[in-house]
């Protein structure tokens, strides 16, 4: 089973298991602010599950990359919607800042 490192914590999951789902089964702090209330529920139309992923996820499907491709994203910053990434390996997930993810300081 895959090791997932995020927030400090490292945990394990299913290879295939979504990203978004993991993350919050384990209590990872995944949205910023009033994103917490006022996200998409994994529809992968808001955008504000973006993170940046260190290791082996699925490959970005359409949702993902059109999001992504509009503002305040931009389609060159390698961030990924976990709403829509798959976990196939061991990967550490880093999340910055601003109220979709897209900042450019660390938050955890």
């Amino acid at each position: 089973m895959p090791k997932v490192i995020a927030q400090g914590k490292t945990f394990e999951c299913e290879v295939g298991a979504n990203l978004r789902r993991v993350l919050l089964g384990n209590d990872i702090a995944l949205y910023n602010g009033k994103a917490r209330l006022i996200n998409c529920r994994g529809l992968g139309s808001c955008g504000t599950c973006a993170v940046m992923i260190d290791g082996e996820v699925s490959s970005p499907n359409w949702r993902d990359r059109g999001r992504r491709s509009l503002p305040p994203h931009v389609p060159e910053r390698p961030l990924r919607l976990a709403c829509q990434t798959r976990v196939l390996g061991e990967i550490t997930v880093t999340k910055y800042d601003q109220f979709w993810g897209q900042g450019q300081n660390i938050i955890w």
